[in-house]
């Protein structure tokens, strides 16, 4: 009976489980955002005090305490697309597989990259020229090296000079590009659907009905072990929440 879930002392914490994220005010259902390390709700308080005066000593005579904050913390461990869009205020465009002909390309230097428009190329032509149609082809054995990026052009490449003018052609499979800082901060509603592994598994569902998610901390490109995004923001008043005793900023439900 629930008077037994009131009731119920006994309730250590150690908590695992998913956390489903949504735009606020979207129709869409959450949607899972990956292995999560860290979820945490911080809330900061504003206390008045009013000094005791009527007998030697001192002392507190009046208390006021407001919340003026209530801040989430995560720390993401999958750096899918939708998390990075989000943590680096993103837009991201889909680009379908494809291929190109001809890119160009003036030698400016050898041992140095020339980056191509799409990533990791395949079957790859390189061909060498004043035009594209005249241009005849390049082996590839020491005059060229492709990579994710582009092509590597070695100092000592036998048939490749400073001045020569080069044309690309090559495939390249479907890719996303996460171009940053070039959106507002997303507004979210995040569901937590917890499992306490000190208390016999039993579920702890948090809603946050609306939380803004700021600009991650640091986005490490190179790093020992694993990388994360440690993301903050605040939670804020969903309007649409109404009624007595019922929360505009987050929810709890455990057995």
């Amino acid at each position: 009976m629930a008077v037994e879930v009131l009731k119920k002392v006994f309730r250590p914490s150690m908590n695992v489980g998913k956390v489903y994220a949504s735009a606020w005010g979207s129709p869409n259902h959450p949607a899972p955002i990956g292995n999560v390390l860290e979820l945490t709700v911080e809330h900061t308080e504003d206390v008045q005090e009013q000094e005791d005066m009527t007998a030697l000593g001192g002392g507190t005579h009046a208390e006021v305490r407001r919340v003026t904050k209530v801040k989430v913390s995560m720390k993401l461990a999958d750096l899918n697309v939708v998390n990075l869009a989000r943590a680096t205020l993103a837009s991201v465009s889909g680009i379908d597989s494809g291929t190109v002909t001809d890119e160009p390309f003036t030698v400016a230097s050898l041992g140095c990259l020339l980056p191509l428009e799409h990533i990791a190329p395949t079957s790859i032509t390189i061909k060498k020229g004043a035009t594209a149609g005249a241009a005849t082809p390049i082996d590839m054995a020491g005059n060229y090296e492709p990579g994710a990026a582009g092509i590597f052009l070695p100092s000592n490449a036998a048939d490749i000079a400073v001045a020569d003018k080069l044309w690309v052609s090559y495939s390249y499979g479907a890719y996303a590009a996460v171009e940053a800082l070039t959106t507002k901060a997303p507004e979210l509603r995040l569901l937590f659907e917890g499992l306490n592994e000190a208390d016999s598994g039993k579920p702890t569902v948090v809603d946050i009905w609306r939380a803004s998610q700021g600009v991650t901390k640091s986005l490490a490109l190179i790093k020992k072990g694993f990388g994360s995004l440690d993301v903050e923001g605040s939670v804020l008043q969903d309007p649409t929440r109404t009624g007595a005793g019922i929360s505009k900023y987050y929810r709890q439900r455990l057995s």
